[in-house]
């Protein structure tokens, strides 16, 4: 089981240790009952007494040892885990995860992650039981071998039979994690839609009883199915012990010679075992749906690690220490909406130089944030190639190359805490931006945490612009950052904000429907359908 090997990854000697002390503890289970069927066939139990303290402790020490162990395995498998799968996002290209699509990716994070996490405690117990079923085979075995053979052939049998079911059962899983991408997506669908979903009644009801409902009820079906099955496999496997019962008490003693006290003592251990059995099959469902999220999981980090790009810690960026940008033949292409077609960005021959204020316009689809990627190195050139000053940008040093950039897209994320920043006096700098930026009565910075983020998006984006100019880096893009501004700020963003940091030694990119600032650039670039219409400086 992939379970069995997250756990042997955390640590094969911790897992070797506890399956010993594990089996130490069946073991003396089951020499627990040998030695009470010693008591009761010799009718004394004397000499007895601290023999049978001494193991009953032993199985109580070696048993709580052992889930101590995998308990702790278990937990650091999925710390290690969470921590893996989260740098593998981290760290692959940026249009791999568009690709995967951010319902798979929060699907993994969070519910395959949560059942592992939830599910993977019962592995310690499921090993004691395991233990207590070899010691008592063992003991079995040693007693008598012929009736052993019976009820060795009949256990296989048994578990067979169950196997059987427990397979059809873990295909179900399977099903129902596939629906499970589907159903996250649904769910994101109403959290960033719920607008949209308000304002047309048809469109909502469309959507919850075709989209949403049928999803959630695939889900349900299979899980279901599965539970059932599970629960089938339990009430076969008792059903199975008890008919163990009926051969071992009617049929064996017919077809083999076996004593009394044998048979006894083949009756008591045999009801023993029925417990750890039905301890197995109750939790073996969880375990079959802890294994599928572990695959599910697997596949993504596999995914995410064939994409994995180079990433190391690297030095802030000095100002200003590059003079000349330069795209060469550099494309990127997207599938079209038509089979066998693509929308293709280039191909690109842009030079830029440091200290330039540049414009890039066009009209929607146009390619203006596919370019704002390319340059930033988020998307890579399929073709061609990208130099800062003469030296090419390759997989071992874009990420130093990325950290020219401060960037603010039109989707951008705000983070309540200034990370990453190693500016002396930051909250003192804040607070200047903050007043500069029209926000100081609505937002405050106190060890470089923001007091809300709960603003109007036209704010929201002022507190991003707060963001970059503390990262202080060389290069600046803003996708569309004047659009949810008001009149009046967007007047100060063009005419005061964007010559300021031209002034500093920025260099800064501006994508903008606003033709009437198109003036105030030093160059402005149209692209129409992936293509340059123009080129042109101004003055």
């Amino acid at each position: 089981m992939n379970v069995i090997w997250l756990l042997l990854k955390a640590s094969w000697l911790n897992v070797s240790i506890a399956i010993l002390t594990g089996l130490i503890s069946g073991g003396c289970s089951a020499q627990l009952i040998a030695l009470i069927n010693r008591a009761i066939s010799d009718n004394s139990n004397q000499n007895l007494v601290w023999y049978f303290a001494g193991l009953a402790i032993l199985a109580l020490v070696t048993g709580v040892i052992s889930q101590f162990l995998l308990i702790y395995l278990s937990q650091e498998a999925v710390y290690n885990l969470r921590l893996s799968l989260s740098r593998g996002i981290l760290s692959s290209p940026l249009r791999h995860l568009e690709e995967l699509g951010a319902n798979r990716l929060l699907a993994t994070l969070t519910d395959d992650v949560g059942t592992l996490s939830n599910t993977i405690f019962l592995i310690p117990f499921i090993c004691v039981d395991m233990a207590v079923v070899v010691g008592c085979l063992f003991y079995l075995s040693t007693i008598s071998g012929a009736v052993f053979v019976v009820v060795f052939a009949f256990l296989a049998l048994m578990i067979g039979t169950v196997q059987l079911l427990l397979n059809k059962m873990r295909k179900f899983f399977d099903l129902a994690r596939e629906e499970q991408d589907i159903l996250f997506k649904h769910f994101r669908s109403i959290t960033e839609g719920i607008k949209e979903l308000k304002l047309h009644s048809s469109r909502r009801q469309e959507f919850f009883d075709e989209e949403l409902q049928v999803s959630a009820a695939d889900s349900r079906n299979y899980n279901l199915q599965a539970l059932n099955t599970g629960a089938v496999a339990i009430g076969v496997g008792q059903l199975l012990f008890f008919v163990l019962m009926g051969l071992l008490l009617f049929a064996v003693p017919k077809f083999v010679p076996v004593s009394t006290p044998v048979l006894s003592a083949y009756i008591l251990t045999s009801t023993y075992l029925m417990s750890p059995f039905q301890n197995i099959l109750q939790r073996l469902p969880a375990i079959f749906r802890a294994n599928t999220s572990v695959e599910k999981i697997e596949r993504m980090g596999l995914a995410l690690a064939s994409q994995a790009e180079i990433t190391a810690a690297l030095k802030p960026v000095q100002i200003a220490q590059w003079e000349t940008l330069e795209l060469k033949g550099a494309t990127h292409s997207y599938p079209g909406e038509k089979e066998d077609s693509n929308f293709v960005l280039g191909e690109l021959n842009l030079k830029f130089n440091s200290s330039e204020l540049v414009f890039i316009i066009g009209g929607n689809g146009s390619g203006k944030s596919t370019l704002a990627k390319l340059i930033t190195g988020l998307y890579i050139p399929e073709s061609g190639e990208i130099l800062l000053d003469g030296q090419p940008i390759t997989d071992e040093n874009r990420e130093w190359y990325r950290q020219h950039f401060s960037v603010i897209f039109s989707d951008f994320y705000l983070f309540e805490k200034l990370l990453g920043m190693t500016n002396h006096d930051l909250d003192k700098q804040a607070a200047e931006y903050l007043r500069e930026f029209h926000l100081d009565k609505k937002v405050e910075v106190k060890d470089g945490v923001l007091s809300t983020t709960a603003l109007s998006q036209g704010q929201r984006k002022r507190l991003a612009l707060l963001t970059a100019y503390l990262e202080d880096r060389p290069i600046y893009l803003f996708d569309e950052w004047a659009s949810d501004q008001d009149p009046f700020f967007r007047d100060i963003f063009y005419k005061q904000l964007l010559p300021e940091l031209k002034r500093r030694g920025k260099t800064v990119f501006v994508i903008s429907h606003d033709d009437r600032y198109f003036d105030l650039a030093d160059r402005a670039i149209k692209l129409d359908y992936g293509k340059i219409e123009y080129d042109r400086q101004n003055g």
